[in-house]
């Protein structure tokens, strides 16, 4: 699992090998500031992301889990803004 911080967001993304399948799915935690830095406050669970594709290697899941979270990211910036 590769770990990322963009701005104030702490990224998890993964490639989740399919059971009985030479396939990977994306997946996926967002994590968001927590007053206490024990806790980690996790805005976006961690899960598949993308559910209706599958990749045929686990570099492109990850590429495509970590492509959805900095949208993810965009899109919340807007709504702040």
């Amino acid at each position: 699992m590769r770990t990322e911080t963009i701005g104030e967001y702490e990224i998890e993304y993964s490639g989740i090998q399919l059971p009985d399948s030479e396939d990977w799915a994306a997946n996926l935690a967002i994590y968001g500031p927590s007053s206490n830095p024990m806790h980690r406050n996790d805005i976006f669970p961690s899960q598949r992301v993308v559910v209706d594709a599958v990749f045929h290697t686990e570099q492109e899941a990850e590429t495509e889990a970590r492509a959805f979270a900095i949208s993810m990211i965009e899109k919340g910036r807007k709504k702040d803004a």
